[in-house]
Formats: structure tokens, sequence, C-alpha cells
């Protein structure tokens, strides 16, 4: 604080004061000295007040110039007070055009104006009301803005003006459009961590029914064999025996039994036999191969390749009449067993065949698409079936579950297809054609060839 001079008063000659009392003006002396500190230390005071008031302004600047969303503030006829650099940037004009001239030079059409004056009557409460107003951008363009009017009072509680402070609707929308797509890939992420947690300890159960399984299946398939040969040896022996002059009992005995009627069922019996056991043996194979991570050789795989020929085993074995709509694309390479993929390739175009064979006289047809992408190859398979119900599609992958008719289907296809597919780093999807039928997405991460 700076330290104030002496009076004036005390440099004045002595010969001025004749005939004042010295006391007198002692006192009147000390007294001016008062009053000219009292000032120095107002004018420091106030020195100091400019400053905190300088800061405050810069420091509400600062937050009006930082603010995202649009504001006015207006008075109660309707004219801006203040606004900042996002209202100015949004409607293209300066602070100092926005400044005085009234809100409604900003509102873009008719309906604006109505909502607007509507907003100025519902916010004389304290809680304010929420209105969506055009706005004429830069560019000349309308835009949405999402306003929150709430009005604005003095020192003394009375109503001076409003508050309104909003952005501009396609923000929000690209906003919740990006958290909705966030949200879904969160559900489908969720969706197949719980899969693949399922198959795991599906998978550790399985292995050890299989091991449980094979060596009782082998024991009963050795068995059909050996009954099959003696079958055989029984059969060349008693048409021998027939062959000759057997004594009427025993004749008797051979229609009673039904000898002949046995001979001729028994080789349909083993066959049944056999081919019951070789189905039961080939479920446990699946079974091993769903629960178990396969160490076949891994190499770079050329996945055009593998559809052809995927395509044309199925075509040759069981649906010579599959019109199956493939277009060779572009080389692409995937890291993987070459087996493997051919194995989930095959069992897509049969389940699509199988599915497109149940509506009657229609042609059964398949639609195989390749798309390329950054760092991954997709396959699309669209079948013209009737499509999965909806009930089905969250447990289609899941272990024994068919759609198939008793006989025709183990459940064990497209889980085994589920399980390589995600050993070699990739998803598989499936999904209804809003036309019809299903359509089955294989995704495979690409290498270089």
């Amino acid at each position: 604080m700076p330290v104030p001079p002496p009076s004036p008063l005390l440099h004045l000659p002595l010969g001025e004061l004749e005939g004042v009392d010295e006391a007198t003006w002692l006192d009147v002396i000390q007294k001016m000295d008062e009053v000219y500190s009292k000032l120095v230390s107002d004018e420091v005071e106030l020195e100091e007040k400019n400053a905190q008031l300088e800061q405050s302004q810069q420091f509400i600047f600062s937050l009006l110039s930082a603010m995202s969303d649009v504001l006015i503030a207006c008075n109660q006829d309707g004219l801006i007070e203040e606004t900042n650099a996002a209202l100015c940037e949004l409607v293209g004009r300066s602070e100092q055009a926005l400044l005085g001239s009234p809100v409604l030079d900003l509102l873009a059409d008719e309906q604006s104006v109505q909502r607007w004056q509507l907003a100025l009557y519902h916010s004389d409460s304290r809680s304010g009301v929420v209105v969506e107003i055009n706005l004429r951008d830069a560019m000349g363009q309308v835009v949405a803005v999402d306003f929150n009017c709430t009005p604005r009072h003095n020192s003394a509680g009375r109503q001076v003006g409003r508050v309104l402070v909003g952005r501009p609707l396609g923000e929000l929308k690209r906003a919740y459009h990006q958290l909705r797509e966030a949200h879904e890939a969160l559900k489908l992420a969720q969706q197949q961590l719980l899969h693949s947690e399922k198959m795991a300890s599906l998978g550790r159960l399985v292995a050890g029914v299989a091991h449980e399984l094979n060596n009782p299946i082998s024991f009963v398939l050795g068995n059909v064999h050996v009954l099959q040969r003696y079958g055989t040896r029984l059969s060349r022996y008693l048409e021998a025996v027939h062959r000759l002059e057997l004594p009427n009992e025993v004749q008797a005995l051979r229609a009673e039994l039904r000898i002949d009627h046995l001979l001729k069922d028994l080789p349909s019996l083993l066959e049944g036999t056999l081919e019951g056991a070789q189905r039961t043996t080939d479920i446990v194979s699946g079974l091993k191969r769903f629960s178990t991570v396969g160490h076949e050789e891994v190499t770079p795989v050329e996945i055009n390749g593998v559809v052809e020929r995927a395509i044309l085993w199925v075509k040759k074995g069981t649906a010579p009449r599959f019109q199956v709509h493939w277009t060779r694309g572009a080389d692409c390479y995937v890291t993987g067993n070459a087996g493997q993929l051919l194995q989930v390739m095959m069992n897509l175009v049969q389940n699509a065949y199988d599915a497109a064979n149940t509506e009657g006289d229609k042609t059964p047809q398949l639609r195989i698409i390749l798309q390329q992408t950054a760092g991954t190859v997709q396959l699309h398979f669209a079948d013209n079936g009737p499509g999965i119900a909806p009930a089905h599609l969250s447990r289609i992958f899941d272990p024994f579950f068919t759609t198939k008719s008793v006989g025709k289907g183990t459940g064990l296809g497209l889980s085994i297809s589920y399980g390589i597919v995600e050993q070699h780093g990739g998803h598989l999807t499936v999904d209804n054609l809003p036309q019809g039928g299903a359509q089955f997405t294989l995704t495979l991460p690409l290498v270089a060839p």
C-alpha cells in the first residue's frame, strides 16, 4: 500500500499561523492527514475490486466461449442481451450484430415463432420450459435446436428476461445413434461371450461322455460285424441242410419256427443294427470334435476354392437340383485348416438346401456373396427357405438343437461349425431376410497370401 506524503499544511510558514491557536491548527492538520490516508486506502481498495471484477468478467467470458451449447439471454421484450460463440458460429453473425436484436430475427419459420411465444407464456414460472425452435444457420439452412427456456431475475427477485440454452438436434440424434450402436454391439458381444462360455463348459462335459460312449459303441460295432459273418455262414449251412431229405418232424419244426423267414430277415436286421451303431459313432465323433480344439495343420487357405469345393460336393452328393448362385471373387486368404473350413462351408450349404427343400415344388436356391473389408472377409449364405422362427434364432448354434425332422439331423453341425469358426478367430451369425429365407454370415480375419 503506498504511503501518503505529508500534509502540505505542515510546510506553511509559521508567520501565516499567527492569530490561530496552535493546538487548533495541529488538530486540523491531523484530521486532514486522516482524510488523505482514507482517500488513498479507498483508492487502493477500488483498484483491487476492479481487478477482481475484471477476473470475474474474463472467467464468465471463457465459460461462454467454451460452451458447445447455444446460449441466448434476452430481456422481457425479447431483445438479445448476451450470447456466446456457439450461437454466433451457428447463425453466422457476430456478437455485436446479435446484441440488441430481437430473438424473432433468428427464427426460421412461423411455427417456430408460435412456439417461441408459447414458451414466453409458459416460462413465467421458475421451472422453465423446453421448446424446439428452428433457426436459420450461416448457410441459410434450417437447423432444429432443442432449447431450455428459463426466467431470469434481478437481485430484487423481479423477472427481467429469459435465458435459452440448447443444442442442435442433429448432434443429439447422432449421439443417440452412436449410443444405440454401441449398446447393440455390447449386447452382441455379451451374447457371444455367454455362448462361448456355455460352449466351453458343455465341451468339457461332452468330452467325458464321448469317451465313455466310445468303448461300448466300438464293442457293439465289432460284434455286429462278427454276427454278419456268422449269419452268412449259418445261411450257407442251413441252405445245404435244407436240400437234404429231412424227416417230417424236422420239416414241421422248420415251418413252425419260420426258419426260412428268419434267414431272409436276418441280413436286414444286422444291417439296421450296423447302421444305428455307425450313426451313434458319427454322433460321438461329432461330440469329440465339438469338445476339443483340433491340432490339425494350420496354413494360409484361399477361401474361394473352399467354397467351390463345398458347393461341388454337396450338389454331387445329396442335392443335384440345388441352384447355387456364386461368383468367384478376388483371391483372399485366411489362416486355418482347410479341412475344417471345408466342413463349415459344406454344413452351411447343406443346411441351406435342407431348409429350402421344404418348400414343396419350389426350387431350392442359395446365394453366396463374398465381401472383403479392412482386414476381414465375409461370406453371406442366403437361402430361399421359410427362414428361422424368432424363438429359435438364439438357440440355433446350441448343441443337439435342430429344426429338422427326427432322424434327419443331429443338431451338432452348426455347433461344431460355430466352434471351428471361433478357433479360426472369426464369428458366425444368423438372421432372417426381409424377403424371406435365412442368411448365415461367416466372418474370418484376412492374412497376406
